[in-house]
Parts: structure tokens; C-alpha cells; sequence
């Protein structure tokens, strides 16, 4: 009994010693993550001789966080994505702000769409030519995309056994059918009567591309490249016949042959690089750099100097102009994270509409396209807003289906040239998973109703030929809704905008030559269009963005569920975490409801 009590005493003693050092560890957790909010609140102080470093490893957004939260110490490791509309911002800034002596980028990885970074990049060579200061990069590695920033730099360097990637870009699509057919499920896929090119669904239903996908396909790869080569060009002093033969011939194959061919300055290690920073912006070579991030700089205040932006030190007086973002899959309903909601959304619109201090209102339009009723709304509240004030629409990297059904109201579009913009069209699909729960799992459905149509939307049967039809009149019905609302906005008649349509995707460049978009460009010249258009002058202004961001808890949670993901993705997948994404496009479609204006494909190179 004696040495029953003695271990029941030892292992609640135990007990109480771990319990109370997780207690302390707790208590501690909490004053450091409190005096990391305290410390991310806190305006950045920029000394003498700074460097700003531009570093796209973390995720690139339109719209920056209002008060982002990055920490990295113990169990708290989080990154804020960076804001477009930040960064634009911060490179402006940096070129007025006589503490900074240059720009240095360090962009092995970069996380952003490709007409993203061509936004960064154009900002880049303003910068260039109006402040006179260099900008240098440098990797370990360049991918496609990285390297296409890069070019953009004075001076482009990378370590002597590194790599450049350069050999053309490639589209890839993953089809499903064969695997349906083996689980005996068949995705019944209605377009538009003449939407041709809405191929969306042919991934379910096909094991390669139709024709008219691979033409849609292969004329926006090559749209960009040509855009690539010629922006690259301009800058390394390389014309495209030179880039077109070393991506055909694929002759980068070790680091000397990027130096070799002009497409890198000099192989050099990091240390190097450093000395090198110093010798070009005129640093002391005895002393460390100071360096300020794109995230740190976001918070600095420059003496004497207005910025427009959701950041500006001053003017908080001035009228505004309103900037809408709509980034994400279009969806019914409220935003969720990475959506656009179209009540959400609506109700934005309708409030900067309503605001008399909004003189003019920016569409920021970065979407696929989506639920085709959310996209409708969306379109009523900018007709309603174009009544009362300019609107001015941003295309980012796609603007498609449903992203250009809420553009096409407004009283000017902007999109830059490798926007994928366009494919005016609809679908619906209906899985019948009959065989599946038949053949499969041995399950079988009875049941009664009412009228004739009652289960016309059930899984477990096909539909019938009637019931096809039916579906058919619908999408159909909507198809001429959409094309007969983009008539409206662009000024073109019905059977215009249907020779151009057929749920076809378009690079900006076609867009603006077919009249999609009235004019080439970024974020900065729809806000300035939109503001001449209210007659504001140039820095009488301040953007406020809408739709109100989330609070700091919300966005944690966002943050928390994102790294759980990520994590899950990792350790299941590890290298193969792309077949995962693949499989996320098939639960979207399982949630698809109602008929839908969505791109047929998603597209993105490295």
C-alpha cells in the first residue's frame, strides 16, 4: 500500500511540474506574440544609405493586408502575403525617398501571376529612369518567371554552379475520364449551344484537347511569349530572334552559358554580391548594409512627400477614388477566403456608389469567373455606380467568363498584354454517378415524387433527353444574357460579341484589337484614368479599398488554415503535392451549383 501512494504522489507531482511548465511556456508564448503585435504595429524607421530588397517568395495578392502580421520565432512562423497595390506603392516611394540608394533583388522564387510581375517589373523601369538609382539582382537559380523580373535590373548576377531556365513555355491539362469510367461515374457537360471554346468541362469528359482548345491554348503561349522575349530584349540588349533560338535550342545548360549568351552580367557568390551592392550605390564598404523589405518599407514614413495609396501619411481630407478588388473564383454568397462573393462584392460597390466623398471607383478584376447568378449581381451594382460616378476597370492576371462579365459595364477597361482576359460563355455539369454506386459499392435508389422534374438534378440516375434539353434552354438563355450585356457595355452589336465569344480566351493584346478592352496598362493608369475622369488632379486624391478587410483574427485563422494545408500537402505528397491540386479542381467542381461562367483552364508558368 506504502508504495502505492509513493508512485500515486510521484506521478501527480509529475503531473503537476509539466502541467506548470507548460503553463509558463504558454504565459510566455502569449507576451512574445503580444509584443510581436506590438512591435508589427510600430512605423519602420529608415536610416541613411538603405537598400530595399525585393524578395516574391511570399505569396503576391492585389490588395496588401491593412495590418499585416509576419513572425517567425518558436511555433510562430507566418508571412503575410505581400499586397500588388503595396508594392507599387513602396517602389513610387522609393524613388523620392533620398534615404534609399537603390534597389537589390533576391528572387530565386517568386510567387505571383506572370502579368503580376510584369506590373512589378513596368514599375522597375519608371524607377530606373526617374531616380537614376541602380537596381541589381541576383539568385542562386532563375526560373522562367524570376528571370523575366530579373531582366529588368541594371546589373543581373547569380552564383557560379547556379542554373537559368530558359526553354519556352508548356500548358498542361490533367484529364479525368479515364478515371471516371473506371469508377463508373459519368460528368454530364452542357455549354452553350455555340460555345465552342469553352473547354472547361473537357477535362471530365475527354482524354486529350479538342481542337479548338489547343488553338485558344497555343495562341495565348505564344501571346506572352512574345511578350516576354520582347520585354526581356529591350532590356538585355537581345533582340527575339537571339531568345527564340536559345529557348529552341535550350543552350543554357550550365551557369558560364547565361553569361556567355547576355542573358546574366557575371557569376558571383553572395559575398561577393554584398561588396558588389556597396561599390554600386556608393555604401561604405567597411560597414553592414542596411536593408529594408518590401513589408518593412509598406510602414516607413517619407518626410514631405504624399503618396497615394491605402497607406498614405496625408491628405486624409482629400476626396477619394474607391478600389474594389475582386480576386478569386466567383462565387454565390459571402467572400471566403481566396473568393470573390457576390454579395460580398455587391455590397462594396453599392457603398462606395452610396459614399459622396468616392469621386471615381476602380474595379480591380483578378478571377476566373464563377458562379454565373454572383456574376450578374455584381454587373447590376457597376451599372448602378457608372450612373453616378466613373468606373474604371483593372484587369490583373485573368479577368475571364465571370471576371469579364463584371467588367464589361464600365466606362473603361484596362488590361495589361498578357492578361487572359475574355471566354464569353457558360456550362453546366452534372455528374451521374448511377454505375458508381450500382457497380461500385453495390447501392441502389427508389423513390417517389410529385411531379415529372422533381429529381431531374439527382446524382443517381442520368439525365433524360427532356431533362437535357431543359438544361440546355438555360445555359442558352444565359449565354445570350452575357453576350447580350457585354453588346451593351462595349458598344458592339450581339452577333459581334458572339463571333468573338464562344466561351474563347483572349491575351489583352487580342482583347484590346477584338474591343474588349479599350486600352493597354496596369493598376496605376486605371487609377489615374479614373481619377481625370472626376476631375481630381494627380496627388489630389487618396485610394481607400473596398470591401473592409478582415480583422487580425480572421486573417490568422486564413493564415493557420493555409499552412495546415500546405503542411498536409507536403508530407502526403511531397513532390507530387501538385497531383493535389489537380484533385482540389475536381472538389470545386463537386461544389459547382447553377450555371457557370468560369475560364476553361488555369494557366501559369515558372
Amino acid at each position: 500500500m506504502r508504495e502505492f501512494f509513493k508512485f500515486m504522489f510521484a506521478s501527480m507531482l509529475g503531473t503537476l511540474i509539466i502541467g506548470a511548465v507548460l503553463i509558463i511556456l504558454f504565459i510566455g508564448s502569449l507576451a512574445a506574440l503580444g509584443s510581436a503585435f506590438s512591435m508589427e504595429g510600430k512605423p519602420t524607421t529608415v536610416k541613411n544609405n538603405s537598400v530595399l530588397t525585393i524578395d516574391l517568395g511570399q505569396q503576391v495578392v492585389d490588395r496588401g493586408q491593412k495590418d499585416p502580421l509576419n513572425l517567425d520565432f518558436g511555433p510562430f512562423k507566418f508571412a503575410a502575403p505581400l499586397g500588388l497595390d503595396d508594392i507599387l506603392a513602396n517602389i513610387e516611394k522609393a524613388k523620392r525617398d533620398d534615404r534609399i540608394k537603390g534597389v537589390f533583388m533576391d528572387i530565386t522564387v517568386v510567387n505571383a501571376g506572370f502579368t503580376t510581375v510584369k506590373e512589378i517589373r513596368d514599375k522597375l523601369v519608371e524607377f530606373k529612369v526617374e531616380s537614376g538609382k541602380p537596381v541589381l539582382a541576383f539568385a542562386d537559380v532563375y526560373t522562367q518567371k524570376s528571370y523575366y523580373l530579373a531582366s529588368v535590373a541594371d546589373e543581373v548576377y547569380m552564383v557560379p554552379q547556379g542554373d537559368l531556365d530558359l526553354r519556352g513555355l508548356r500548358s498542361e491539362t490533367m484529364f479525368y475520364a479515364g478515371l471516371f469510367e473506371k469508377l463508373g461515374i459519368e460528368v454530364q457537360f452542357i455549354r452553350g449551344s455555340d460555345n465552342k471554346f469553352k473547354s472547361f468541362g473537357e477535362a471530365f469528359i475527354r482524354k486529350d484537347m479538342s481542337p479548338e482548345s489547343k488553338l485558344q491554348t497555343s495562341a495565348l503561349l505564344n501571346g506572352i511569349w512574345r511578350n516576354y522575349i520582347t520585354d526581356v530584349g529591350q532590356q538585355r540588349g537581345l533582340d527575339t530572334v537571339q531568345i527564340n533560338a536559345i529557348a529552341a535550342g535550350m543552350l543554357v545548360r550550365k551557369a558560364e552559358d547565361a553569361v556567355r549568351l547576355g542573358l546574366v552580367d557575371s557569376l558571383i557568390y553572395r559575398d561577393q554580391m554584398i561588396d558588389l551592392i556597396k561599390q554600386r550605390m556608393g555604401l561604405d564598404a567597411d560597414k553592414d548594409i542596411n536593408t529594408v523589405s518590401l513589408a518593412k518599407y509598406t510602414k516607413a514614413y517619407v518626410p514631405k512627400l504624399q503618396i497615394e495609396g491605402d497607406h498614405a501619411t496625408s491628405g486624409w481630407k482629400q476626396p477619394k477614388v474607391a478600389v474594389v478588388y475582386a480576386q478569386g473564383d466567383i462565387i454565390d454568397g459571402e467572400s471566403s477566403d481566396g473568393s470573390i462573393g457576390g454579395t460580398t462584392i455587391s455590397a462594396a460597390i453599392r457603398q462606395a456608389r452610396k459614399d459622396t466623398s468616392v469621386k471615381a471607383i476602380v474595379l480591380r478584376v483578378n478571377s476566373p469567373g464563377g458562379s454565373g447568378l454572383a456574376s450578374d449581381i455584381m454587373w447590376r451594382e457597376i451599372v448602378l455606380a457608372k450612373q453616378e460616378k466613373p468606373v474604371v476597370v483593372s484587369m490583373g492576371d485573368v479577368a475571364a467568363s465571370g471576371g469579364y462579365y463584371i467588367s464589361c459595364a464600365a466606362d473603361k477597361i484596362y488590361a495589361e498584354p498578357t492578361t487572359i482576359t475574355g471566354s464569353i460563355g457558360v456550362f453546366g455539369m452534372i455528374p451521374n454517378m448511377k454505375g458508381f454506386f450500382n457497380n461500385k459499392l453495390g447501392l441502389t435508389f427508389d423513390g417517389v415524387e410529385t411531379h415529372p422534374y422533381a429529381g431531374m438534378l439527382t446524382v443517381n440516375r442520368p439525365l433524360t433527353a427532356d431533362e437535357k434539353g431543359i438544361i440546355q434552354g438555360f445555359i442558352d438563355h444565359f449565354y445570350d444574357t452575357f453576350t447580350s450585356r457585354v453588346a451593351q457595355g462595349r458598344g458592339l452589336t450581339q452577333a459581334q460579341v458572339d463571333s468573338i465569344g464562344q466561351g474563347r480566351v483572349w491575351t489583352g493584346t487580342d482583347a484590346l484589337r477584338i474591343g474588349l478592352v479599350d486600352e493597354l496598362g496596369g493598376f496605376e493608369d486605371a487609377v489615374a484614368d479614373a481619377a481625370d475622369r472626376a476631375g481630381l488632379a494627380k496627388g489630389g486624391y487618396r485610394l481607400v479599398g473596398f470591401p473592409e478587410q478582415k480583422s487580425f483574427m480572421e486573417e490568422l485563422q486564413s493564415s493557420l488554415n493555409a499552412k495546415a494545408k500546405g503542411w498536409i500537402s507536403n508530407a502526403v505528397f511531397g513532390e507530387d503535392a501538385r497531383m493535389l491540386q489537380q484533385f482540389e479542381e475536381v472538389r470545386k467542381v463537386r461544389n459547382m451549383s447553377g450555371i457557370q461562367a468560369r475560364m476553361p483552364f488555369a494557366l501559369d508558368f515558372y
